[in-house]
């Protein structure tokens, strides 16, 4: 069997220093998994930690010029999880400063396998901008686990109640549904 590269961007939002929990559910699924993390999520995280747990390093820039190794843009599938109303935006409107947005913009552009998980409150929720966001995504073909019967905003200064229910198996198996329903792309 080829090996499936799952790449899984973290942002800086309440869960983010639990993702090692979906790096251990997508290697138990066989996935090998590479790990970016945007500017503000680098500071969420433990980075060593990560590292040691997928094998890789977790990147959050571009690497120099000259210097070689894997492109995460290249991966068969992308979660975005914990989501920012930032990054979702920013992904929305062609908005390409970081290394995470290029890396999920291009999987989009590739046709590859994209599912975010919102981590926002529901005052940001309601606001026209992150509507249309999501709505523009979904339209592209990124699976937003986010609204009625999946993952809910939380109400403005409760996120840290939600921390330890986020659903990161949501995440993982939108993308195995997709992963087998496309094949290997």
């Amino acid at each position: 069997m080829n090996e499936r590269i799952l790449c899984i961007v973290v942002c800086g939002a309440g869960p983010a220093d639990r993702v090692g929990r979906l790096v251990e559910l997508a290697q138990h699924d066989g996935w090998t998994v590479r790990l970016v993390a945007t500017p503000t999520g680098a500071g969420f995280v433990d980075v060593d930690a990560l590292a040691a747990q997928s094998g890789a390093a977790v990147r959050s820039g571009y690497r120099a010029a000259g210097e070689s190794g894997p492109r995460s843009s290249t991966a068969d599938a992308v979660i975005v999880a914990p989501a920012t109303y930032n990054t979702i935006n920013k992904l929305a409107f062609g908005i390409n400063d970081t290394y995470a947005l290029n890396v999920v913009a291009e999987a989009i552009g590739r046709g590859r396998p994209v599912v975010v998980i919102p981590f926002v409150n529901t005052a940001l929720a309601t606001r026209h901008p992150f509507r249309n966001a999501v709505r523009a995504l979904r339209e592209e073909g990124v699976r937003i686990v986010f609204g009625p019967g999946q993952w809910e905003p939380h109400e403005p200064g409760t996120g840290d109640e939600r921390i330890d229910s986020f659903p990161w198996h949501l995440a993982l198996k939108q993308i195995c549904g997709d992963w087998g329903t496309r094949g290997a792309p």
